[in-house]
């Protein structure tokens, strides 16, 4: 990469992204105001805001969303005539879970082992200093050959559809030739790859109820239903016995037909223990790309500290199905719903309540940008191709920008490939991923606006 001034000038810019990612996680900007507090998040959006002023945007605004959080937005000219390209990140982070059990803290990015460490470091911070470092090394080499609008969001993580709601009600404001979201992954570090599908998502919350209250398990167990173990059984349901999931009415044998994930390796990247086997059957790509799962994702009961001997009157769980592409989530949440109160048992009262929903996407990788970031990524990676895959995690808002701009050419990549452990302790970036993916955006960039 050394020859192509693009890539001399990102790399004599990474010291300057190391700070600026540093100042970036050190806001603990969870976008949930019942955990953390909401200054957190809104002095990430005013950094990110004050970072887009700094690079010549014009109307860079904090935009007030409908679910009470802020995303930024700016707007760089181009040259007359020019195409217009959107590029996505978001500032919002997952909580850090045990930060007992982070190396270092979550909220100081920390070098070790060549990577940089903290919460929001790849998914999706270092996506917001990708966007950066692209376009100043444009501007560094000739100018920023098209209009670029920058939209970075403030609570992707939580699913909570703020910009979406706010992209529908202003549909002017994000429409785009093409649109990068910087929000994926590389296969694997020094793997260029661009994600062509995403499952969707749904949030169920089921709770059973079966007593007006709590009762001693010696004097009424083995008689009065259980709640606890009502649930247990529901919860279980939703598995086959080689742990498939099986939602009555859903779709759950479709293979995947890009590139393949070798069983072996994905031990390795999900860290299964040894002698534990994987779930599901198919090939893995086909498990985790196109295919439903379910998780369970948190069950409100009495934790095993202080428990007393009682049969539990009520419990209650919250679900996650991912969907699959080419199933529409609302039709899935309705299965799921209709599948949970099929199969509670003991006649005991169940209720089911969606509390979030991403749609699936499929990409089109015909399209003229899927040849210009190809060309990018084989100069940022040489001697590589790029490749096609899925994600299993959802954006749902690629589906609403695929909706409002159905002309759109829509590209993902980032930051988060297997070694970056985004949403899981010790999130890390590898700042060499960040390097060249910042070339690659730029030269795409480049070639898109000659294209």
């Amino acid at each position: 990469m050394s020859s192509n001034p693009v890539a001399e000038t990102v790399a004599s810019l990474m010291p300057k992204a190391r700070v600026e990612l540093t100042e970036l996680v050190a806001f603990r900007s969870v976008a949930d105001f019942d955990q953390f507090p909401r200054s957190e998040s809104e002095g990430a959006a005013r950094w990110v805001a004050d970072a887009l002023a700094a690079e010549g945007f014009q109307d860079v605004a904090l935009l007030d969303t409908p679910d009470g959080t802020q995303s930024v937005y700016g707007y760089l000219p181009g040259p007359a005539g020019a195409k217009t390209v959107l590029l996505y990140a978001h500032y919002d982070v997952q909580p850090p879970l045990d930060e007992a059990a982070w190396t270092t803290p979550p909220f100081e990015l920390t070098e070790r082992d060549g990577r940089w460490y903290g919460r929001g470091s790849a998914d999706c911070k270092g996506g917001v200093i990708m966007h950066l470092l692209a376009l100043r090394a444009l501007k560094a080499n000739g100018g920023v050959p098209v209009h670029v609008k920058v939209i970075v969001e403030g609570s992707e993580e939580q699913g909570t559809g703020g910009l979406e709601r706010y992209a529908e009600e202003h549909p002017g404001l994000l429409e785009a030739d093409t649109i990068v979201i910087g929000d994926a992954g590389n296969f694997r570090v020094g793997l260029p790859t661009v994600t062509s599908t995403l499952r969707g998502m749904t949030l169920v919350r089921v709770s059973v109820d079966t007593l007006a209250g709590n009762l001693h398990s010696g004097q009424f167990g083995g008689a009065a239903p259980d709640a606890l173990a009502a649930l247990i059984r529901v919860l279980d349901s939703l598995r086959a016995e080689d742990g498939s999931t099986t939602v009555e009415g859903l779709t759950a044998d479709t293979a995947w037909e890009g590139l393949q994930y070798d069983e072996e390796q994905f031990r390795q990247d999900a860290k299964v223990l040894d002698g534990v086997e994987l779930i599901g059957s198919g090939a893995v790509a086909d498990r985790i790309w196109s295919r439903p799962a379910v998780t369970v994702i948190g069950i409100d009961c009495p934790p095993v500290v202080g428990a007393t001997p009682s049969v539990q009157a009520s419990a209650r769980a919250l679900i996650s199905l991912r969907v699959p592409p080419g199933v529409d989530a609302g039709a899935a949440t309705k299965l799921l719903q209709a599948h949970l109160e099929a199969h509670t048992p003991w006649g005991a009262r169940v209720s089911t309540e969606q509390i979030g929903e991403g749609q699936p996407f499929r990409a089109d990788t015909t399209s003229p940008a899927y040849q210009a970031m190809a060309g990018a990524m084989a100069v940022a990676y040489p001697g590589q191709e790029m490749q096609y895959a899925g994600q299993g995690g959802s954006i749902p808002l690629c589906n609403t920008l695929a909706a409002l701009y159905p002309r759109a050419e829509i590209l993902l990549i980032g930051l988060s490939e297997p070694e970056a452990q985004i949403h899981a302790v010790n999130e890390s970036v590898s700042p060499e991923e960040l390097e060249r993916l910042s070339v690659a955006e730029a030269l795409f960039l480049r070639t898109y606006a000659a294209s």
